[in-house]
């Protein structure tokens, strides 16, 4: 059994992960939201999250949020995480990190403070079907070079970030196999495609988890790998996955989920 603090904990993410873990006999014992969120105070059975007791603190508090904790589990803000993950990692917990839409600058932050002092997972996807196709997509070099790569993303009108941290994440590996040295993400008027360029596109209807598409055409065919995400309780169950494998890790590094399933 683990002992989890989950930041965000009163969201839909937060929810969900705390339902994950507890289904799997984990244990919540830390739970935190933003200074003003109005379920401060509250505890998680009061919220009708789970049956725990534990009481969800304003974030200012995470160093008492995460003292009986095995590891932190966050799906939040950016600016939030800058602040939370140096304190998490200065009190050797191990972190499982999977907020999206971090500046260059902010990434830079977050893995420097992890780096050398916990064993972490830092992922933009805890899906193990995507990571899969990750895996797949670096496969996809032997295409002769004439054959183009686009990539298509759709999320809820909720999410702030666009690209989504899965489609960068593709598309970087996708321009390292096969060169591409631009980014385009829409076409207007006259567009026509150069070799250098990789599409990526992004839209944001209704409630949609998450769907991810890889497009490789050639002259003469199409190859088209989708990856559709039911529920949010697809991230939440690879989070738990990582952090019951991150829970038999000792190194003071920053894993990935390739790392967690086996792929690296």
């Amino acid at each position: 059994m683990l002992k989890l603090c989950v930041a965000g904990a009163a969201g839909r993410m937060g929810n969900a992960v705390i339902n994950e873990a507890t289904s799997k006999g984990h244990q919540i014992v830390g739970a935190i939201e933003a200074p003003n969120n109005p379920f401060i105070g509250k505890t998680l059975r009061e919220l009708g999250i789970s049956n725990s007791e534990t009481q969800i603190l304003s974030s200012d508090r995470i160093n008492e949020a995460v003292r009986d904790a095995d590891v932190y589990v966050s799906f939040t803000m950016p600016a939030a995480e800058v602040v939370n993950i140096p304190l998490v990692a200065n009190l050797g917990k191990r972190i499982i990190l999977g907020t999206t839409g971090f500046t260059p600058e902010q990434n830079r932050q977050v893995v420097n403070a992890m780096s050398g002092k916990v064993p972490a997972v830092f992922s933009p996807n805890y899906s193990v079907g995507v990571n899969i196709l990750f895996k797949l997509a670096e496969a996809l070099q032997a295409f002769p070079k004439e054959y183009n790569f686009s990539i298509s993303e759709i999320h809820h009108t909720g999410k702030k970030d666009a690209p989504s941290g899965t489609a960068k994440k593709l598309g970087e590996i996708v321009a390292n196999t096969r060169g591409y040295t631009k980014v385009v993400s829409g076409r207007e008027g006259i567009s026509p495609r150069q070799p250098e360029e990789l599409e990526i596109t992004a839209l944001r209807v209704g409630g949609v988890p998450g769907i991810h598409d890889l497009i490789v055409a050639g002259p003469y065919e199409m190859l088209r790998i989708e990856h559709t995400a039911f529920s949010r309780n697809v991230f939440a169950q690879g989070a738990v996955y990582a952090a019951e494998w991150l829970s038999k890790q000792n190194e003071p590094k920053v894993f990935s989920m390739a790392d967690v399933l086996g792929l690296s």
